[in-house]
């Protein structure tokens, strides 16, 4: 059966404007009113407002009174909820990786991590590249649906963790680990690495948010 005109809009409207928000052209708290999305990408206001009401669902948009739709601004304690999770999630993708990853599975991960360490690397897009192919090494469709759900909402946060070079050669380090794990078919050992792994993110992204207040409060003062 075809896909609807109806439909096709949808999807179209879901993307960009699910786009737009990861790649933080929509910010935080920003106010996405129905009929300026719409406006904004030439599509009519059913698919948009769906689409809208799909992004809310998912939590990368939320109903504030006197404002309407605004992108989910997520607190500290929602930073430490969502890398609680990670933690478990990440953890068990690596274990189910170890028992489940096929060979090719194992070299794509190693030759992601080969591009690592190029000099004029994207270690933010190689990083997302070597965890979706954990995911997929996993094979367990319900545990890649949560972590891609994850995945999306750590986006909201901003810039990235892995924005300095110290942490991001650590993180390469962090990934060879788990690496080894999976390759030696250990799954404790890869587990274990991958939660030391979002860990240490962990508290890099709180160091980074007390940077950030600390030049607010520079401001304000």
């Amino acid at each position: 059966m075809p896909i609807s005109k109806k439909n096709t809009q949808f999807f179209a409207a879901y993307n960009e404007i699910k786009r737009r928000i990861m790649s933080g052209d929509f910010a935080a708290d920003d106010r996405l009113r129905e009929i300026d999305v719409a406006n904004h990408l030439g599509l009519g206001r059913t698919p948009v407002r769906e689409a809208l009401k799909r992004l809310e669902d998912e939590g990368l948009l939320t109903h504030e009174p006197r404002r309407g739709l605004v992108v989910t601004r997520i607190d500290q304690r929602g930073v430490t909820e969502l890398y609680s999770m990670r933690e478990v999630l990440e953890g068990a993708a690596a274990e189910f990786a170890a028992r489940h990853a096929t060979d090719a599975e194992i070299d794509n991960m190693a030759a992601i991590l080969e591009d690592e360490h190029h000099p004029d690397m994207d270690a933010v897009a190689l990083n997302l590249a070597f965890h979706n192919a954990i995911y997929t090494a996993a094979h367990n469709r319900h545990l890649i649906r949560s972590l891609n759900a994850l995945t999306d909402t750590t986006y909201l946060l901003g810039r990235s963790t892995l924005a300095t070079e110290k942490r991001a050669a650590l993180a390469l380090r962090e990934h060879a680990s788990i690496l080894a794990a999976i390759r030696a078919r250990d799954p404790q050992a890869a587990g274990d690495a991958a939660r030391h792994h979002i860990r240490q993110a962990y508290l890099e992204r709180l160091r980074m948010l007390r940077e950030v207040n600390t030049h607010i409060e520079q401001e304000l003062t």
